[in-house]
């Protein structure tokens, strides 16, 4: 019989956190893989869990997700954890999962503590809709392609970050998404746990002379869907009703419907568009 793979959220902080289900679990399973083995065994002889431990992490997620598939296929029982929170959020366990479903391996999560559930909470922005990018790509070619993106998200936005990075993000979100509200959370759940509710312009100020420590979850206001109306509005605006037509031709539409499409835009009935088209031909 197939063994299954357990997802187990550890503390991101205060060890009161861990859940009785998972140090059960801890202690059931065949093989503990986990993500810093001389990290997780301080948290393993607090438990007083004495399980078996093997590395997993970024540089052998792939080679070593075989290996435990084939162990999990021989009928052990595995958990997986990372070095804190939930495993395959912005964690190599992604691609184990991944593979496991491939393979037709039984895998199951026991939920816990999340960073970035956490420092949404805390924010005080909206948490209706939200999105979670993790830490930007370190490749300075994508960090823009993303960067372009989130100035057009409209959802509140969770991003992780390295002390040493925090200013040169902050920065960079600045000057992408302009002045917006923002939360940054550290330390969570510890003892000198801190949330601090600002704006991209007074954290860049607050940075100026004092030094970034721990590691950070920010939380950022999307863009207003009012702001972005106002933005699509002046755009048709700078172009005649022929160009507005013929952007949404170039994505196939017929005329019949890019008319439509074009006086929604622009906030007018189609008889109008309709007029402006045959006195631009003329």
């Amino acid at each position: 019989m197939t063994g299954t793979l357990y997802l187990c959220a550890t503390p991101i902080g205060n060890l009161q956190d861990m859940t009785p289900r998972v140090t059960d679990t801890l202690r059931m399973v065949d093989v503990i893989a986990a993500e810093d083995t001389r990290n997780s065994i301080k948290l393993l002889n607090h438990f007083d869990i004495h399980t078996p431990m093997t590395s997993y992490h970024e540089y052998n997620k792939v080679e070593k997700a075989r290996q435990l598939i084939g162990q999990l296929q021989n009928g052990q029982n595995i958990a997986l954890i990372t070095d804190a929170g939930t495993p395959a959020i912005s964690d190599p366990g992604e691609v184990l999962v991944k593979m496991c479903h491939e393979c037709g391996v039984p895998v199951t999560s026991l939920p816990g503590p999340a960073a970035c559930i956490t420092a949404l909470t805390l924010s005080g922005l909206s948490t209706r809709r939200f999105c979670f990018e993790g830490f930007l790509p370190s490749d300075k070619k994508e960090k823009r392609q993303v960067l372009d993106e989130l100035s057009e998200e409209t959802r509140t936005m969770i991003l992780y970050e390295a002390p040493h990075h925090l200013v040169k993000t902050l920065e960079e979100l600045y000057e992408t998404l302009g002045e917006r509200r923002i939360t940054l959370c550290r330390e969570l759940t510890k003892k000198f746990e801190s949330v601090m509710p600002t704006t991209m312009t007074r954290a860049l100020k607050y940075y100026e002379t004092e030094e970034p420590r721990g590691e950070y979850v920010l939380v950022v206001e999307g863009k207003s869907r009012e702001e972005k109306r106002r933005e699509e509005i002046a755009s048709w605006e700078s172009m005649t009703v022929e160009e507005h037509m013929e952007h949404y031709r170039a994505q196939g539409l017929d005329d019949k419907t890019a008319m439509k499409q074009v006086a929604k835009d622009r906030g007018v009935g189609k008889r109008e568009i309709y007029a402006c088209l045959h006195t631009e031909k003329k």
